[in-house]
């Protein structure tokens, strides 16, 4: 094979490759604008709707690191392969849903496929292109593909649920899905030779799992079966069990899901914490931000689509390279702390959004201040977390901390959710209108949201270790 034809091979399967990818960072939130098409067609409470989101993003939280591991074991390629067939299958499962039980269901499979196909990605990249320079571009495209993917899911997510009905958010995988797979059988290299000898860490998966899913269950929950009940000690305990388990195995496995050493690293850690922080404040924004647009403000699904456009946009676009070039300018510290702030203020901005908002006055500049901090936080966030890692240990550090995220996201949803509700309740018992009381709910979200990622900006400043080169490198081995 020529090195041109082989060169073009390389990036057919890198497009092919980011087309999977995307599909998995549409489906995260291309159903935000879909939910309550599909509470009013399934009669579901609000509680459900969450849990259309959660069913989700726990198991693609919780089974990121183990999949990656699964990866190293047997192969990135056919651990690709099987994601992108089981995320094919369950899109088209929740197309024809007719039940919450199984569209549910379905979701949850399309979590666990997504944390196989994200999980490997970048190993896969990494195969495809040896050279520095050209694997540094696929980066780059893959890191785009990622910071576009939100925005572009919430226009598409209104498009087909305004033109169409929420089906349509789901069945447009299929196709996708068979032509990402049946491509990538003949494009991705094969790895039949690379399976590796040892035990693969799946008690640490199961129990990370079971951590964050009784606990996202409880938070949610605990407005309706009461926080100091028998059934919220039950879980908690549950949780405890699960927790500890997880510590002794991890102390224990021959190879296991988180080294506890790893943690020793300083920056690491607090960038896991920051993730957390950073991710409990604006993933719930993005999914309670669309409930304010719809029924508060009583936007359509296109509407909200376009509204979020200013934010996922100027995020996309700080994340191409903008955000990279100032970091090695000016370091991680700087830009990480004033990427929170602006992610902080954009959220306070919205705790004051009246009943009766203009876009422009009152929402605007809100989602402008959340993009500018979202396309600034994200690059200094994973130099921080990588800088100290050593480069074995380069992947599962940055694992780790998409993980974080992914799960801080998963638990600020609930929490907030949780807080909203039960402010609006409040309220309504005393006699503020239906109306009010909701904005009011979700005014009490925005303003925990706001005070947690001021938290993550604080902690920014206990970054340590600067330097320019430091940095340089980091950033490159991040794909920047």
């Amino acid at each position: 094979m020529s090195e041109g034809t082989r060169q073009s091979r390389s990036a057919m399967a890198l497009y092919l490759l980011c087309l999977g990818v995307l599909m998995i960072v549409l489906d995260t939130t291309v159903v935000t604008v879909a939910l309550p098409s599909i509470a009013r067609d399934l009669r579901l409470s609000n509680n459900s709707l969450i849990w259309l989101v959660n069913s989700y993003t726990i198991p693609y939280g919780g089974f990121l690191l183990l999949s990656g591991r699964l990866g190293d074991f047997y192969g990135p390629r056919r651990l690709f392969l099987g994601g992108v067939v089981v995320f094919t299958l369950a899109s088209l499962t929740c197309g024809l849903a007719v039940t919450y039980g199984m569209l549910l269901i379905a979701r949850a499979l399309q979590g666990l496929a997504g944390a196989m196909i994200t999980a490997v990605s970048l190993s896969l990249i990494s195969k495809l292109f040896a050279d520095r320079n050209a694997r540094a571009r696929a980066m780059a495209l893959y890191g785009f593909v990622c910071a576009a993917g939100g925005g572009v899911g919430v226009l598409l997510g209104g498009l087909l649920t305004q033109v169409f009905n929420w089906h349509w958010i789901f069945l447009i995988n299929f196709p996708i899905g068979a032509v990402v797979c049946a491509a990538c059988v003949k494009l991705l290299p094969d790895d039949s030779g690379t399976r590796r000898s040892g035990r693969v860490d799946v008690a640490g998966g199961v129990a990370i799992t079971g951590v964050s899913a009784l606990t996202v269950y409880g938070l949610t929950n605990g407005n309706g079966i009461g926080w100091f009940s028998v059934q919220m000690q039950c879980l908690t305990g549950g949780v405890a069990i699960f927790l500890l388990g997880f510590i002794i195995n991890e102390g224990r496995a021959r190879e296991p899901l988180i080294p506890p050493a790893l943690f020793r690293s300083r920056n690491l850690t607090l960038a896991n914490i920051i993730g957390v922080l950073w991710a409990a404040g604006a993933f719930a924004w993005f999914v309670i931000a669309a409930f304010y647009l719809q029924r508060v403000l009583h936007y359509g699904p296109l509407e909200v689509g376009l509204a979020f456009l200013p934010a996922t946009g100027i995020t996309a676009v700080l994340s191409i390279n903008v955000s990279a070039r100032v970091v090695i300018r000016f370091g991680a510290r700087g830009p990480l702390c004033l990427g929170l702030l602006l992610v902080s203020a954009g959220l306070a901005l919205f705790a004051r959004a009246p009943a009766d908002a203009k876009f422009l006055l009152d929402v605007l500049p809100g989602m402008l201040l959340l993009g500018l901090g979202g396309g600034l936080t994200a690059t200094p966030l994973l130099v921080s977390a990588m800088g100290d890692a050593q480069e074995s240990e380069s992947g599962l550090a940055s694992g780790i901390v998409n993980t974080s995220m992914m799960l801080g996201g998963v638990l600020g949803l609930a929490v907030l959710t949780s807080a909203a509700d039960a402010r609006t309740d409040f309220l309504r018992a005393l006699g503020l209108p239906p109306l009010l009381a909701l904005n009011a709910g979700y005014h009490i979200a925005f303003i925990i949201g706001a005070a947690l990622t001021a938290i993550a900006a604080a902690l920014g400043t206990f970054v340590v270790r600067n330097e320019r080169d430091r940095i340089m490198s980091c950033s490159r081995a991040a794909g920047h």
